[in-house]
């Protein structure tokens, strides 16, 4: 399989150009219950298979779930910081170099799969409540010195956790697991 493929199994994120509320509501839906789906697809994994990275050079398994949790714990933050400020700059931080840490590399999944598990209810609860207006507010990410929309964060978000579970997938239907 060629490495594109392998790094983007779900293909690239396209930030949407036109947002309904069934879109939201789509996303909405794929955020809420990416933890229960993560769930599945490492239960019973070894920790050999949760030693094995997705593809030549990239992240295990347990990296996978670690990343996943760091993420959307920033995400959740910078999120309600958009719904509490006036366009609040966020804090990007160097996800390789979280992943490599002993907590990434080493340590058990299932205190990642719980931060999943609460994050992603009290979000998709925060998100279910927002108004148009609030779809709209922004923050300002200097990583990639744009500012973002919360409909927007929403898409990027529940993109990223299909995008990782596709790793997962993938890996093991090639690997016969």
């Amino acid at each position: 399989m060629e490495l594109e493929k392998l790094k983007y199994p779900i293909g690239k994120f396209n930030p949407p150009q036109n947002i309904s509320q069934q879109d939201l509501d789509n996303w909405i839906d794929d955020i809420e219950i990416l933890s229960g789906k993560l769930n599945k697809e490492i239960q019973g994994l070894s920790e050999n298979q949760l030693n094995t990275p997705y593809r030549p050079a990239g992240w295990t398994i347990r990296q996978v779930v670690h990343h996943l949790a760091d993420s959307h714990m920033n995400a959740f933050i910078r999120i309600k910081l958009a719904l509490t400020e006036e366009k609040p700059v966020v804090k990007p931080y160097f996800e390789g170099r979280w992943a490599e840490l002993t907590d990434s590399k080493n340590y058990l999944v299932e205190p990642s799969l719980k931060i999943l598990e609460g994050v992603h209810q009290r979000w998709s609860s925060l998100f279910k409540s927002l108004s148009e207006e609030d779809m709209k507010r922004t923050l300002i990410h200097p990583g990639y010195g744009k500012e973002f929309q919360i409909n927007e964060m929403i898409a990027m978000y529940a993109w990223h956790g299909n995008h990782h579970l596709a790793h997962i997938t993938t890996l093991k239907k090639h690997k016969g697991w």
